[in-house]
């Protein structure tokens, strides 16, 4: 970064971009930010998981955009911990390029097993980052002679894949208010053959580092929590400029709150992870109900303060303005509206 405070220049850089534009794509590699959870071994920085959510958050207090899109494609590199061991060597061996995991949670195509190989067709929906991605993951039912292949309690049979990029094609309909430079196209698949060990399950672990033993839904909960809260707490910094801060102290106290209920929960997460056991059914429903409800505590005050700001903070050039769209877009996230 050329300016003398790289925040806002990544700020002004960010701000309104339908695309993050090359200076944040070169600052994001030199970070190596894609691989944050990324083992050492593979080329990645392999942060301890409460270090990695403060990384996390203060970029989301950058820009929403910026965090949002680091987060969900760290998080989806966080698969090299399922991948198969050759795939792994492959795709993170020595000598590769920048890799850059992203799709979609959904389940909207299916793959037909054929022996060693899947033939997959579908349109998946909110990949985010997809303009940027070496590689997508999917969801997809498995059939198999033209059936499809049921698991022991009757529920359809759902395996991940992963995909180069050129094996995929970006369909450019991400449309909302915010969020924008995240750039969370849909994609096609249209008869995709795809060998056996590009395929894993997210409860299935094949490499032995602490932070893989995190169930996957408490890593979602807690890496996106602290997007929201990132998000807030530069409302909370752009506010003070056209209000008392005295008059602030509101949203302050549930941030407060917010930052001490996620990170007793990371805390409590990475001490576990010296052992086997990490987190119990009931830890992970307590984890994903208290992140719900911090959410809509975050949001109901941000409602609250909004209309207070004047209009300043209504205009498109102004960074209150796209914290909001990004912030209230972010909400829409299926994990924080079940």
């Amino acid at each position: 970064m050329k300016e003398s405070n790289p925040i806002e220049q990544l700020r002004n850089l960010c701000l309104n971009a339908k695309q993050f534009p090359a200076e944040v794509l070169d600052w994001i590699a030199v970070e190596n930010l894609w691989s944050l959870w990324v083992p050492q071994k593979y080329g990645g920085l392999e942060f301890p998981f409460t270090a990695g959510l403060n990384k996390l958050k203060s970029l989301a207090k950058i820009d929403g955009s910026l965090g949002w899109t680091v987060t969900l494609c760290s998080g989806a590199n966080f698969f090299i911990g399922n991948l198969h061991p050759v795939a792994i060597e492959e795709i993170f061996g020595k000598g590769q390029t920048q890799v850059c995991f992203g799709g979609s949670g959904g389940v909207f195509g299916s793959a037909e097993k054929q022996g060693d190989t899947y033939n997959i067709s579908g349109k998946w929906h909110y990949a985010t980052g997809a303009s940027y991605l070496t590689h997508f993951t999917l969801n997809a039912k498995i059939i198999e002679n033209g059936e499809a292949l049921r698991n022991e309690d009757g529920s359809p049979m759902i395996r991940s894949f992963l995909l180069p990029k050129d094996k995929v094609e970006i369909v450019e309909n991400w449309n909302t208010m915010g969020l924008k430079a995240s750039v969370t196209h849909s994609f096609d698949v249209k008869e995709v053959i795809v060998d056996k060990k590009y395929s894993f399950l997210y409860n299935r672990v094949n490499l032995d580092y602490p932070i893989f033993k995190i169930p996957f839904s408490v890593f979602a909960d807690l890496t996106l929590w602290v997007n929201y809260i990132g998000m807030a707490e530069h409302f909370l910094e752009e506010a003070g400029k056209l209000m008392a801060k005295e008059r602030l102290i509101g949203l302050e106290a549930v941030l407060d709150a917010a930052n001490g209920k996620v990170f007793d929960f990371a805390h409590a997460i990475e001490k576990s992870l010296q052992g086997q056991w990490v987190c119990n059914e009931d830890t992970i429903g307590q984890i994903h109900s208290e992140a719900v409800a911090s959410v809509q505590h975050i949001t109901k005050t941000i409602l609250e303060y909004y209309p207070l700001l004047g209009v300043s903070a209504s205009r498109e050039d102004h960074q209150l303005n796209q914290i909001f769209r990004d912030y209230f877009t972010a909400t829409q996230h299926h994990i924080f509206t079940k």
